[in-house]
């Protein structure tokens, strides 16, 4: 089946892995070779995903001559994004109390009165802040992404699940061995019996 690519925000969270891992300074030109190897992130949207974490305060970024220079350290990362979160939660909390305000508004037109042009305002300004709500949650969320605990948390995972699949292809070998020796069978027959792949490696 044709493999997934990778969504917008993976492609920035393992970004953020490249700078993390090695601690160390790149051009642009580095990054573009290093992110389609080690993190499968396409030369061709490199640009993009950097641009965003440097508009975000992910990465810093700096003019040397004639060149751009980036990094990023986790304590940095941890900063901005805490830094954004607390502004975007003061937002959120503003957001929700004048909503609060205009919905008992709204309830209190509502008695003995009929449909006004300031209640019409009202609820459409009310239905504006929900929407703004809405898209202050999806931003604290996209930041958590961003969280150098998270990346961490990721690598861990990956760490688990890579070991955990060079454990059974050395299981796979064992048994092919065994049956060779055992029943003389050649390892070609083996494969094509058992569906397994001729190119079956370890993951590096």
């Amino acid at each position: 089946s044709k493999k997934k690519g990778l969504s917008f925000e993976e492609k920035r969270v393992r970004m953020m892995e490249i700078f993390f891992e090695t601690k160390d300074v790149f051009q642009l030109k580095d990054i573009e070779k290093i992110a389609p190897k080690e993190k499968g992130i396409t030369s061709m949207s490199v640009k993009e995903i950097l641009q965003s974490l440097v508009d975000d305060g992910m990465v810093d970024t700096d003019r040397i001559g004639t060149s751009n220079y980036f990094w990023a350290f986790p304590s940095k990362a941890l900063h901005a994004r805490k830094r954004k979160l607390e502004e975007l939660e003061s937002q959120f909390a503003e957001s929700s109390q004048k909503k609060e305000t205009l919905q008992k508004s709204i309830e209190k037109s509502k008695i003995g009165r009929e449909d006004t042009a300031e209640r019409a305002a009202l609820i459409e300004e009310l239905a504006a802040l929900r929407q703004k709500k809405e898209q202050l949650k999806a931003e604290i969320d996209k930041y958590r992404e961003c969280d150098p605990d998270v990346v961490e948390e990721m690598r861990q995972t990956n760490k688990v699940a890579k070991e955990a699949a060079n454990r059974w292809t050395d299981n796979i070998f064992s048994i092919k061995s065994w049956a060779k020796r055992k029943f003389g069978f050649e390892e070609s027959r083996i494969d094509k019996s058992f569906g397994i792949p001729e190119d079956l490696d370890y993951i590096d």
